[in-house]
């Protein structure tokens, strides 16, 4: 594993894990009261915890096997997960016509697109 796949993986996890920590922990009435999160009013509570499940998973997914040395296809995976997750997140801004937020989901699409397909 190179250098740059591990800052690729640590900048993924340093992103993903306080945002789906936050979506997991957070009550969605108060989710939607930020202008950021405000996608969420139109989605249910399972499914706002479920994307935070799944922040939550790609940023331990893509640590834990790197330090581990073990099951190192569930990096990659993880990697495809996050991207998934971006995916769906750049269609919902869309949508919401909130363009200002694309910039960020594409950037984090690339890295984990990077990872995920072993580029660095």
């Amino acid at each position: 594993m190179s250098t740059a796949s591990w800052w690729v993986a640590i900048a993924l996890a340093a992103v993903y894990a306080p945002a789906g920590l936050m979506k997991l922990v957070v009550p969605k009435s108060r989710l939607v009261s930020n202008p950021q999160f405000g996608w969420a009013a139109a989605m249910s509570d399972p499914a706002v915890k479920a994307i935070g499940a799944a922040e939550v998973l790609g940023a331990v997914g893509v640590i834990a096997p790197r330090l581990t040395g073990v099951a190192p296809a569930l990096g990659v995976a993880a990697a495809w997960g996050l991207a998934a997750v971006q995916v769906g997140a750049i269609i919902v801004h869309v949508r919401r016509r909130e363009y200002a937020t694309l910039p960020i989901n594409v950037v984090l699409l690339a890295l984990a697109v990077v990872l995920g397909a072993g580029l660095v």
